[in-house]
């Protein structure tokens, strides 16, 4: 290698492709969006791999059978009473917001539930969504405190023709 040939095939300032700059540059005419069609039209955004041709569309050829909950249900955090006992101290008030910082109710939940596996000697003063009926026990009987946090309200049903009240009753 000598100094004459160090730069050959370096091309520090590439050109700009020229589109639609006539015939005579290569990329003229169609200006390299091709003949006629969908992707030859300004504004043809959709993605190319959803695109089959002329071909029935794979989503609209599988069957759509059964039944899911996802649009409602709910995700909980499980949290058993001996985690409790490890990771706080007497008199601590344990909510949400503690066990999350405990490490103890990871990522994204619609709420926290106790249940009751394991043995629970402090006094504790648990807010949560929900208790098992053991666990309540085991608090209750540490001298602790149990407090449901309310769920989500119940959807309106029919909000433009509001049942009117009861005469009478």
């Amino acid at each position: 290698m000598d100094l004459s040939t160090v730069h050959q095939g370096v091309h520090r300032l590439k050109r700009k492709k020229r589109i639609g700059r006539g015939i005579g540059s290569g990329h003229g005419k169609t200006a390299t969006h091709g003949g006629k069609g969908q992707w030859g039209r300004a504004g043809a955004t959709m993605p190319r791999a959803l695109t089959e041709g002329g071909q029935m569309p794979f989503i609209r050829r599988i069957p759509k059978r059964g039944f899911s909950h996802n649009t409602w249900r709910k995700v909980y955090a499980v949290v058993n009473v001996g985690d409790l006992n490890e990771r706080f101290n007497d008199g601590d008030t344990v909510d949400p917001e503690a066990l999350k910082k405990a490490g103890l109710a990871r990522g994204a939940v619609d709420g926290v539930r106790i249940l009751g596996d394991g043995e629970l000697t402090k006094r504790l003063k648990v807010i949560a969504h929900g208790f098992s009926a053991t666990a309540r026990k085991k608090i209750e009987e540490a001298k602790g405190t149990v407090e449901v946090l309310p769920g989500p309200k119940p959807p309106v049903k029919n909000k433009m023709r509001p049942r009117p009240p009861k005469q009478g009753s």
